[in-house]
């Protein structure tokens, strides 16, 4: 007759084997969370500065039509307003600089020269708000 062995429970190469089948599994999850926490910094970033460029373009929006028009004004001294920036722009060298760039908008066409910041239309303002050297922006267009 044939002994037979009374174990019970688990060796010690089922644990090692076990350990080591966990481990190679969590490794993959490990790294797609690396890339969720990168992701996640780079959205709270994104996430700041649109929040920084509607603060602003706030500000712009809440000033008087008028002196809209004086900044444009201003800006158009230089050549044209919608590529020189606004006296509403942030100082230079500050961090996450919204620069404001102001022009009235040909919205009809009138001049029928295609560009929209060729014609003279009295009572529509163009508004563009960005942070300088990013892709980032906000524009609008302002009735009087």
């Amino acid at each position: 007759m044939q002994k037979r062995s009374q174990q019970s429970g688990i060796s010690y190469i089922e644990i090692l084997i076990a350990t080591v089948l966990i481990l190679i599994s969590l490794l993959p999850m490990m790294d797609a969370m690396r890339g969720a926490t990168v992701s996640t910094v780079a959205h709270e970033v994104a996430a700041v500065r649109h929040a920084h460029l509607r603060d602003k373009m706030e500000e712009v929006l809440a000033e008087p039509f008028s002196a809209l028009e004086t900044s444009a004004i201003d800006a158009e001294l230089g050549g044209t307003s919608y590529d020189r920036e606004s006296a509403y722009s942030d100082p230079s060298g500050a961090a996450d600089r919204r620069i404001v760039y102001l022009s009235y908008y040909d919205g009809d066409n009138a001049d029928g020269d295609d560009k929209p910041y060729t014609g003279v239309e009295p009572d529509l303002m163009w508004v563009r708000v960005e942070i300088e050297g990013t892709p980032m922006l906000v524009e609008t267009l302002v009735y009087r």
